[in-house]
C-alpha cells in the first residue's frame, strides 16, 4: 500500500510537466509517477535527470540496466526489478543473466554468465549500494577499458536508482 496516495491517474495540470512525463513513458503515468506529482518541482527535475540517464547517456544500456536491477536486489526493491529486468533483455542481456542478478554477489563471479566489463559493473554496484565506497582499483580498471564518460555515466546511474529505490521504498509505491 502507499504511504501516500496517489495523484489521480488523469491529472493534467502542470499541463508541460504532465504532458512531459507521459512522453517519456509512451503516454500513461506509472505509480512513481503519481507519486512524485505530489510535487511538481520534483516530478519536473526527476523527468529531466532519470529522462537523461534511461535515454541520453552513451554508456551501453545493457550495462546500465545490469546496474539497475542490482540496485533494485540489494536495496529489495521489487518494482525497480519489475520495470528494469525486461529493458536489460530489450538490452542484449539474456534471461539466464536477468535469473542470476537476483544473486549479485554471486553474479559478479559468473563468468560464464558475464563478462569482466559485467562483473565489474556488478561489483561497482554493490560497493556503491551498500557501502558508498567503492574498492581501490575498480573505478581505474573500469576507466581503463570503458573510458571517462562512460564511466561517470555508471556511477551516476547506480547513484540515480539508489534514489529512485530509497523513494519507492520509503513511500511503499506499488508496481503496477
Amino acid at each position: 500500500m502507499p504511504r501516500i496516495p496517489y495523484v489521480d491517474a488523469q491529472v493534467q495540470e502542470p499541463a508541460a510537466l504532465v504532458q512531459a512525463i507521459r512522453a517519456r513513458r509512451g503516454g500513461s503515468l506509472l505509480n512513481l509517477d503519481r507519486m512524485l506529482l505530489h510535487s511538481s518541482e520534483l516530478a519536473e527535475g526527476w523527468n529531466m535527470l532519470l529522462g537523461a540517464v534511461r535515454r541520453r547517456f552513451d554508456v551501453s544500456m545493457k550495462l546500465r540496466e545490469i546496474a539497475i536491477c542490482v540496485v533494485a536486489v540489494v536495496n529489495r526493491a521489487e518494482y525497480e526489478f519489475i520495470h528494469h529486468a525486461p529493458e536489460l533483455l530489450s538490452a542484449g542481456g539474456t534471461q539466464a543473466q536477468v535469473d542470476a542478478l537476483r544473486d549479485p554477489d554471486q553474479a559478479a563471479l559468473d563468468q560464464a554468465l558475464f563478462n569482466q566489463d559485467e562483473r565489474d559493473v556488478i561489483a561497482l554496484t554493490l560497493d556503491m549500494t551498500r557501502s558508498v565506497a567503492v574498492r581501490p582499483g575498480l573505478i581505474e580498471a573500469l576507466n581503463a577499458r570503458l573510458g571517462e564518460q562512460h564511466t561517470v555515466e555508471l556511477v551516476a546511474t547506480i547513484a540515480s536508482y539508489n534514489m529512485v529505490s530509497r523513494l519507492l521504498i520509503a513511500l511503499g509505491v506499488e508496481p503496477e
